[in-house]
């Protein structure tokens, strides 16, 4: 049997948080080990380990949820220059998901040595390839199989 999921314990009340907003759906608090100051967590209370896991009710809850913190720790600057934010969901162990339930992070990025430092390992353009890839995929839409 599996550990009971830490959570579902906050969004119980069971384990304390620095909840910032809740609805219905969705729970939202301050990570207790956060990569810049404000970095928060928007978790869905229905139990999912991964985001394909969730009904579509829950996840109309949670992108709103991301924004009202982004707008609420004032760095929403549309300019070139200043604050902006990332927005991170993992789904599973080898795409960096420490914690078995769906969680979205809000991290404020203010300055070039807080926040989220992210890595782009991207390949160079193989359009053969692509266009083989998208007539498998267009299959697979077509088929209804996925």
């Amino acid at each position: 049997m599996s550990a009971p999921c830490i959570f579902c314990k906050i969004i119980k009340g069971e384990i304390p948080s620095f909840k910032l907003f809740e609805t219905e759906l969705t729970y939202s608090f301050l990570d207790i080990q956060p990569t810049a100051k404000g970095h928060a967590l928007v978790i869905p209370k229905e139990h999912g380990g991964k985001l394909h896991n969730l009904s579509d009710e829950s996840l109309a809850d949670l992108l709103p949820m991301a924004k009202k913190i982004a707008k609420l720790l004032d760095v929403t600057n549309d300019g070139p220059e200043g604050v902006g934010y990332n927005i991170l969901q993992n789904n599973g162990r080898i795409a960096h998901q420490e914690v078995d339930h769906v969680h979205f992070h809000v991290i404020p990025k203010v300055d070039k040595e807080t926040g989220l430092g992210v890595g782009w390992p991207a390949q160079a353009t193989d359009f053969e390839a692509l266009g083989k890839l998208h007539k498998e995929l267009l299959a697979k839409l077509e088929s209804g199989k996925f």
